[in-house]
């Protein structure tokens, strides 16, 4: 089982981990974007972990904080993608002070769903689904019981896809413009999704 308590702790060192990624993720993006992601992403973070620092109620109620705290932010098309992510999480949360692997496996695969019902991107279209596809894929074959290790999956999972990002060419936002010139560069999004996974794993 794990507790809220243990499960807001995950999601913020997700937070963190992407927050120290900043510049990382601003270089990437001044490529092919406007050079704002890793700075939009270092807002979403931060109000997410200050909505769970403030969240008093169960998971699913705490998961809801976070989302709301997203929804009113400005700037960056990260934004819109990032709430409905967390909405989706909170739909697929229990009303619970903890939850097991099957809760934590119904959270990422409802997250999913919310997701890829507004966005529509697939593997190799170069966005952040390249890492959050295979980390949820990772999460739901899972046949363990120890959330560390579907952690630790779904983290090795999204790295994996975020590298593979460089290999394909922009097929959504400003970079699409550039076409083939993007090859050799691996998508911000997906830099920043797996980032977020390899907090949550620590």
């Amino acid at each position: 089982m794990i507790t809220k308590e243990e499960f807001i702790s995950r999601i913020k060192s997700g937070c963190t981990a992407v927050c120290e990624a900043e510049a990382e993720l601003t270089e990437i993006d001044a490529r092919f974007g406007d050079a704002d992601h890793g700075l939009t992403m270092v807002k979403i973070c931060n109000a997410i972990s200050d909505a769970l620092d403030d969240a008093d109620g169960n998971i699913k109620e705490a998961l809801d904080d976070a989302a709301m705290a997203v929804m009113s932010l400005n700037g960056g098309s990260a934004v819109p993608l990032w709430n409905t992510w967390l909405d989706g999480m909170q739909e697929g949360a229990p009303e619970a002070d903890e939850t097991d692997v099957a809760g934590l496996k119904a959270i990422f695969e409802r997250a999913f769903e919310e997701l890829d019902d507004m966005s529509g991107a697939k593997v190799g279209d170069k966005t952040m689904m390249d890492a959050l596809i295979p980390a949820t894929e990772a999460i739901s074959s899972y046949g363990g019981n120890d959330e560390s290790e579907l952690f630790a999956l779904a983290a090795e999972a999204a790295a994996a896809g975020a590298e593979n990002s460089k290999n394909f060419p922009s097929k959504f936002g400003r970079a699409k413009s550039y076409g083939d010139k993007t090859i050799g560069t691996p998508d911000a999004g997906a830099m920043s999704m797996a980032y977020f996974f390899r907090g949550m794993s620590r």
